[in-house]
C-alpha cells in the first residue's frame, strides 16, 4: 500500500508540473511573447484550451496528500502557510485575468487583466520555487540558507523555459519567433521533451526528501484504490484534449 500511496501521489505531482507548467510558463512570458493585445490574446488561446484541465492534477494531487499522508500534509501546510497562501492568491489572481480580459474591448481593461495574468503566473511558479527550496531544507534550519531563493530564481528559469518550449509548438508568427529563441538548433519537440524532463525533476525531488512511506495514513487503502481506478479515466480525458487542440494556434479563443 505504500508504494501505490507514493505512485499515485508522485504520478499527479508529475502530471502538474509537466502539463500545468505550460500555461505558466507561457503566462510568465506573456509581455515578450506578445508585443500587442492582439499577439497576447494569441498568446492566451495557444493554452486556454488546457488550462484548467491542467489544474485537475493540482487538486488531485493536493487531495492525495491530505488523504494518504495527513499528519505530514499538516506538518507541511503549517510550515509553509504563507507561502500556500501566496500560491493560491497567484493562481485566483491568474484565472481570473484569463477569464475577465476578454468582457471588455477597451484596452485598459485588457491590459490590466493580462498584467494579473503575468503577476500571478509569476506568483504561483515563485512560491513553488519557495516551497522546493523549504523542503529540500526539511527539518534543517531554513533561517541561514539561501535555498529558498535559489529555488525561487530556479523554478522562474525552468518555468519560463517550459513555457517558451510549449509556446514555440503551438505558436504561429511574431510570437512563433519569440518562442524560437529557447529551441535552438534542437527544435522545438526536443526542447519541450528537455524542458518536461527538468519539470519531472521539481516533485521527484520533493518526494525524496520527504518521508512519504513513513507518513501513510492508516486509512489510506480505500483513497488509494479510489484514485487508481479514477486515474485512467482522467488521463484519457488529459490526453483527448491534447490531440484535440493539438494543431497550431491562429486565431483567439473563446477567452
Amino acid at each position: 500500500m505504500d508504494v501505490l500511496a507514493i505512485g499515485l501521489l508522485a504520478f499527479a505531482a508529475v502530471g502538474y508540473f509537466v502539463l500545468a507548467g505550460t500555461d505558466l510558463g507561457a503566462g510568465m512570458m506573456l509581455f515578450f511573447l506578445g508585443r500587442n493585445p492582439a499577439e497576447r490574446r494569441l498568446v492566451i488561446a495557444a493554452f486556454a484550451p488546457f488550462f484548467l484541465a491542467n489544474e485537475i492534477w493540482l487538486v488531485l494531487t493536493a487531495g492525495l496528500l491530505v488523504g494518504l499522508f495527513h499528519e505530514l500534509e499538516g506538518e507541511l501546510f503549517g510550515a509553509l502557510f504563507g507561502t500556500v497562501a501566496a500560491l493560491l492568491a497567484g493562481w485566483v489572481v491568474r484565472d481570473v485575468g484569463l477569464w475577465l480580459r476578454g468582457r471588455l474591448e477597451a484596452p485598459g481593461w485588457r491590459l490590466f487583466w493580462d498584467g494579473a495574468v503575468t503577476a500571478g503566473s509569476w506568483t504561483v511558479t515563485g512560491a513553488w520555487g519557495w516551497i522546493v527550496g523549504s523542503v529540500l531544507l526539511y527539518r534543517l534550519d531554513p533561517e541561514t540558507s539561501p535555498f529558498p531563493l535559489i529555488g525561487v530564481a530556479a523554478a522562474w528559469a525552468l518555468f519560463a523555459l517550459h513555457g517558451l518550449a510549449f509556446a514555440s509548438l503551438r505558436l504561429r508568427g511574431a510570437p512563433y519567433e519569440r518562442a524560437r529563441t529557447v529551441t535552438g538548433p534542437s527544435g522545438e519537440p526536443v526542447t519541450f521533451a528537455l524542458t518536461s524532463a527538468g519539470m519531472v525533476v521539481i516533485p521527484l525531488a520533493l518526494g525524496a526528501r520527504l518521508p512519504l512511506r513513513d507518513s501513510v495514513t492508516e486509512s489510506a487503502e480505500f483513497v488509494a484504490q479510489s484514485t487508481a481506478l479514477l486515474l485512467p479515466v482522467l488521463v484519457a480525458a488529459q490526453v483527448w484534449t491534447w490531440w484535440v487542440f493539438r494543431h497550431r494556434v491562429t486565431a483567439p479563443s473563446y477567452l
